[in-house]
């Protein structure tokens, strides 16, 4: 395996990145849209309303909570999940500058 070069790129370039990675499977893309549709932190919950193992749903919610994506509380033995503002507020800004210089640009 090859050395990572990430070093060669800006902060907020290697955020977006793992952001990007993080969104990059349509499980995780669904336990996003669910955790919107609840407006809510939940637990286990999450299991009733995707077809996936417990295992791989918890193993989607570690990635999209090493991230930054979402954020858990442990209350008792569940884990209460809610995605993280910041983090959203971060992806809006980024892509609204690309959508401001797509708009802008004077493409062939």
């Amino acid at each position: 395996m090859g050395v990572s070069k990430t070093n060669h790129f800006t902060d907020q370039q290697n955020r977006i990145a793992t952001l990007a990675k993080a969104l990059g499977h349509p499980a995780r893309v669904a336990i996003i849209e669910y955790l919107l549709k609840v407006k809510t932190c939940i637990c286990n919950d999450i299991v009733d309303e995707l077809p996936l193992a417990q295992s791989t749903i918890s193993q989607h919610l570690k990635e999209l909570k090493n991230a930054g994506i979402i954020k858990g509380s442990i209350e008792g033995k569940t884990i209460c999940y809610c995605l993280d503002e910041t983090t959203f507020a971060v992806l809006k800004q980024y892509f609204k500058n690309i959508i401001i210089s797509v708009n802008d640009q004077k493409c062939c």
